[in-house]
């Protein structure tokens, strides 16, 4: 179990009873966003992706601290709008029309995902000249993550066999390309196998680019910077600086990076209060205020979230308080399924009714994917140091 920081024991110690609460530091987002960059090299561009946490202190802090903001959306761009950003690129494949009105008016610079989303985007610009990206599912894969985004059949960007039709186009439309959007994976571990894809990602924007009369200065890599969800395995930053110091990169061309789980992920911790402590079928269960309908992950993707336990000693009740030592338990929410489980068989040397279980690394991916309106129990406290 590890040692929380202080600021996050002091936040939960003030924190509504029973407790159910997400803690976010902005100073961790800052250290991890610094550590970051300093693995890229200079005058490379490092954006945050809102979709992994778009709390607008978390959203804010790191607008400030990276050159700008990844949206996938028009609430996200509204966010960003919001936060100060100085720049914003705005990708996912199903932009709407006002969306995309939107992203011009803000000056964001869209990556379009299809034939048709090019002559939407168009349209929108109404006769204003636009620069944009495109999309690309290339034939090749990317690096090994949790999920693949290029080199199988998905829904995001134009077949690399469509490209040269989709690049003659924009010209026919008046769209200015500046480059590709290569993203391919999410949650890659391997620091080397990242800058080995950044590496080809160029080359091959370079070549094709030149292939196709492109004006080449834009490359965006996307994210997929990871973390171990299940310890405390982080994609090694020096491998990832050694192996993009290696890259080639031509004068003039914006190499992006647009992390999202790596920046937050540290810089949040979801905290809920033990309610019940009970036994069925042999199986210990620890029942929390809280759940997967405010941090989904474990149950979307099939693993034990580890937890520390906060002991509380105040048991104010007339009643006895329940109490474990020595034994295995699930971590299971308040939600009518058996699938709200955050953690299994989680030995614990002793836990009672009141204490607090806090799960570390849930500050990306965790309450923005979450169902949060099912049974509509009460929303966490959000509490930022």
């Amino acid at each position: 179990m590890a040692e929380l920081p202080a600021a996050v024991t002091a936040a939960l110690a003030g924190a509504a009873r029973p407790v159910c609460a997400y803690v976010y530091s902005r100073a961790a987002l800052r250290e991890r966003a610094a550590a970051v960059r300093a693995a890229l090299p200079a005058g490379w561009t490092l954006l945050y992706a809102v979709k992994a946490n778009g709390h607008p202190d978390v959203v804010r802090t790191l607008a400030r601290e990276c050159d700008g903001l990844e949206v996938a959306s028009g609430g996200e761009l509204a966010l960003a709008r919001a936060a100060g950003a100085r720049r914003i690129v705005f990708g996912g494949p199903a932009k709407t029309d006002a969306e995309l009105r939107a992203a011009v008016d803000a000056g964001a610079l869209v990556n379009v995902e299809s034939a048709h989303e090019l002559r939407r985007l168009a349209w929108a610009a109404a006769g204003r000249g636009v620069t944009a990206g495109v999309r690309v599912n290339r034939a090749a894969a990317g690096p090994s993550g949790s999920h693949t985004m290029t080199g199988t059949p998905t829904p995001f960007g134009v077949d690399e066999a469509q490209l040269p039709a989709v690049l003659a186009e924009a010209r026919g439309l008046g769209v200015d390309v500046s480059g590709f959007h290569l993203h391919a994976v999410s949650n890659n571990l391997s620091g080397a196998a990242h800058a080995a894809f950044v590496a080809g990602a160029v080359a091959w924007s370079v070549a094709t680019a030149a292939a196709h009369g492109v004006r080449l200065r834009y490359v965006n890599a996307g994210g997929g910077l990871g973390v171990d969800h299940r310890s405390t395995a982080t994609i090694d930053l020096g491998e990832l600086r050694a192996g993009l110091a290696r890259v080639a990169v031509p004068p003039g061309v914006d190499v992006v990076l647009e992390p999202g789980r790596l920046l937050a992920a540290d810089a949040g911790w979801y905290a809920a209060e033990v309610l019940d402590l009970k036994r069925t079928h042999g199986r210990w269960f620890a029942v929390l205020r809280g759940g997967t309908h405010h941090f989904r992950l474990p149950a979307a993707w099939g693993y034990d979230h580890p937890f520390t336990v906060v002991p509380v000693d105040d048991w104010p009740h007339p009643y006895p308080r329940p109490e474990v030592t020595g034994v295995e338990v699930d971590a299971v929410g308040e939600l009518c399924t058996p699938r709200d489980v955050l953690c299994r068989a989680a030995r614990v040397d002793r836990l009672r009714a009141g204490d607090v279980l806090v799960f570390a690394r849930t500050g990306a991916y965790g309450y923005d994917i979450s169902h949060h309106r099912f049974l509509r129990h009460p929303e966490p406290e959000f509490l930022v140091v």
